[in-house]
């Protein structure tokens, strides 16, 4: 009997291995343990989910959403040994961010002061806005607006200029959603938000400004780590030939983090879910 991966003979196989040919056969028609085919049936799902979102998910993200959607107790050493077995590792990867110094109107204390906790959702509100590239050199700009409290983004515009009417139109948006909100106001220092004109919306709308301070990007760190999955989960992995299709792209992707994508640090909820969750405590 020859093997079939190699041509080599069962029998060579079976006396360099020191192992009868009887045992070996025996092996072949054993009953599969419980553990393989768990882990026959973990693997299928981890291939099924990374396929789905296009391999973006590491093993930690693959085991919140094989938790969550299949109720399944897994531990994420054990799906990290799936994945590594058929060399399934995430595609994302992160690019640095180039900033642009300003002069200021206006400028505040960072009041935040990396205090990244919230107890409840509109306590903390972290602004920015990030370029992207398309069609061999032109620029889009999100601009966008996270709540700490779990984390989603509640308010964001794309738009072709960098200018202060993205910014304006963000925060906007935002009030008119949340017009009862009285957060501390976060930001960079970029011109937008150390324009008066803005410092006034913030202050008709009774809230507190917040700035990093000077080159410290790690002051907005949960901002600039959401840039970070987006453009790692979704920008980086693909080629955009124009706007719309750029910012259909953009689109999506920020539903599914609001809605589909699991964080360990809101208890394996989504953003939204967490926000319901919040809102049933307080209630």
């Amino acid at each position: 009997m020859i093997s079939s991966e190699k041509g080599y003979p069962i029998s060579t196989l079976c006396e360099i291995l020191e192992i009868s040919r009887s045992a070996y056969h025996k092996w072949l028609r054993r009953d599969k343990s419980q553990n393989e085919l768990e882990n026959e049936h973990l693997l299928k799902l981890v291939m099924e989910a990374y396929e789905e979102r296009n391999g973006i998910l590491g093993y930690r993200q693959m085991t919140l959403k094989i938790r969550r959607e299949h109720n399944i107790i897994v531990n994420h050493k054990r799906i990290y040994r799936i994945m590594r077995s058929i060399g399934l590792k995430s595609v994302c990867r992160r690019k640095r961010r180039n900033y642009i110094q300003s002069t200021p109107e206006i400028t505040a204390e960072n009041v935040l002061n990396r205090d990244f906790i919230a107890s409840k959702i509109h306590e903390k509100w972290l602004a920015d806005v990030t370029e992207f590239k398309y069609d061999d050199g032109k620029k889009a700009y999100l601009s966008a607006i996270l709540d700490l409290g779990d984390k989603s983004i509640i308010s964001y515009v794309i738009g072709k200029s960098n200018n202060n009417v993205l910014v304006f139109e963000t925060f906007d948006k935002a009030i008119k959603k949340y017009p009862n909100a009285k957060p501390i106001f976060h930001s960079d220092r970029g011109f937008q938000y150390t324009n008066k004109v803005f410092k006034k919306k913030l202050d008709e709308a009774g809230m507190t400004q917040s700035m990093s301070r000077v080159g410290r990007c790690i002051d907005n760190g949960p901002m600039e780590g959401f840039w970070g999955i987006l453009k790692s989960e979704m920008y980086h992995l693909q080629k955009f030939a124009d706007y719309e299709s750029l910012k259909r792209a953009i689109e999506e992707y920020i539903d599914y983090y609001n809605t589909s994508r699991y964080q360990k640090r809101l208890e394996c909820m989504t953003p939204l879910e967490y926000r319901n969750y919040l809102s049933k405590l307080v209630a």
